[in-house]
């Protein structure tokens, strides 16, 4: 498990610990891997954020309802004791096709960790929040779930989820390895290891590939913008570049684009 808070992520976010002007927005991602927790301020100027690994939610829907509270409440305590000020409000995102009720679960977590949720958002478009496309294809390559959004005029014209991610990465080493589900995260994310790992998780990648490629036929969009944490893993991009056969890029510091899209929709409309 794993807890970094400020000090721009020790280099893997654009997060850094600033000064504030008063008003803050708070983005909460529950994601299959990882739960991350972001401020902005007025401006929508990163100001700190924290991440850390939890299996509290699988391909969207919460499992582990009083965890990923307790979880949550006490990463919300650590970042007030960082910025010396209350967070009181924040808002949060969902995969595409989560059913309803499972869309008011997540935002019921938010409340009972002490925050009133002021918003409620799909993955692609607070991805898109941050990115800026007016046409594109934005794959959210999270722990649990591949989310597909097609962008057209700035807008998402289509979105789906599917499950296959970063969990599915570490199943397969896991298995391949004969190590435990906990040894794998941390051979994830260690660059010396990434290489030897690459053949293992290859086929996983084809599969978010044919994926991808599947809710994509009949649209005449080019270019795909990897997000989300399993984008970190090197030589994804080509691999579904070339499954696919459109051009594929991540973005840097991919872990966080969608939750501070969701940060900038504190405030917006809850569903």
């Amino acid at each position: 498990m794993q807890s970094v808070i400020s000090d721009n992520l020790k280099n893997q976010s654009p997060l850094t610990s600033q000064p504030s002007n008063g008003r803050l927005q708070v983005g909460v991602d529950l994601g299959t891997a990882y739960t991350v927790l972001v401020v902005i301020d007025w401006s929508g100027e990163p100001i700190i954020g924290e991440y850390q690994f939890a299996q509290v939610v699988r391909d969207g829907l919460v499992i582990d309802y009083a965890g990923a509270v307790d979880l949550l409440r006490n990463m919300k305590s650590r970042v007030e004791d960082h910025l010396g000020q209350p967070l009181n409000h924040a808002a949060t995102g969902y995969p595409p096709g989560v059913p309803d009720a499972e869309v008011q679960a997540t935002a019921h977590v938010i409340e009972a960790a002490g925050f009133a949720c002021r918003g409620v958002i799909d993955e692609p478009s607070a991805a898109n929040k941050v990115l800026n496309l007016q046409e594109g294809i934005i794959v959210d390559v999270g722990g649990g779930t591949t989310g597909i959004a097609i962008i057209e005029d700035g807008q998402v014209i289509y979105a789906a989820d599917e499950a296959t991610g970063g969990t599915h990465f570490s199943l397969v080493i896991a298995g391949a390895l004969d190590i435990s589900f906990e040894e794998v995260e941390a051979l994830k994310i260690d660059s010396a290891q990434q290489n030897r790992l690459f053949p293992l998780v290859r086929p996983v990648m084809e599969k978010v590939g044919s994926i991808i490629a599947k809710h994509i036929t009949g649209y005449d969009i080019q270019g795909i913008t990897l997000v989300g944490g399993t984008a970190l893993f090197p030589g994804i991009a080509a691999v579904i570049e070339e499954v696919t056969n459109r051009p594929t890029r991540v973005v840097q510091h991919p872990l966080f684009v969608t939750p501070l899209g969701i940060a900038l929709h504190d405030g917006g409309e809850s569903q």
